[in-house]
């Protein structure tokens, strides 16, 4: 699928969640403490999704997939 940064901003959250998941692919995981973080690439931009306990607490959305480059 493909959609601007704009687009999906302007979709409700539970929207993106589900694109992301839908269409997403995983680029990275990781679990700090009781965290997991699991990064999806999405089009042309990237979306952080927060979980607690398999509860998602928070997501994050970042225009350009460079800003969070792993090294």
């Amino acid at each position: 699928m493909t959609i601007s940064f704009y687009d999906f901003k302007n979709l409700p959250d539970f929207q993106q969640i589900e694109i992301a998941k839908k269409d997403g692919h995983i680029k990275e995981q990781r679990i700090i403490n009781e965290l997991r973080f699991v990064l999806y690439e999405v089009s042309c931009f990237s979306v952080e999704i927060i979980y607690k306990q398999d509860r998602l607490t928070g997501m994050n959305v970042f225009e350009n997939k460079a800003a969070y480059a792993l090294n």
